[in-house]
């Protein structure tokens, strides 16, 4: 899955560092949620929408894989 968090928060000016202390969690969270390495917990996906000012699904992009 897809994400869109490495532009929002660019576009809120914030840091990997400063979204990750908003939201209780590392810095290298972030990084590797913003890397598709890792997939947020559902409180974390809200905790990133609440702080980044979208809705949920405005912040991942599912792919679906072709048959």
């Amino acid at each position: 899955m897809k994400n869109q968090i490495q532009e929002l928060r660019k576009m809120q000016g914030f840091s990997q560092e400063e979204l990750a202390r908003r939201c209780s969690v590392t810095r290298q969270t972030i990084n590797a949620i913003e890397n598709n390495k890792y997939d947020p917990t559902l409180a974390l996906a809200f905790k990133l929408s609440k702080n980044l000012n979208v809705k949920v699904d405005e912040l991942f992009i599912f792919e679906e894989e072709i048959k």
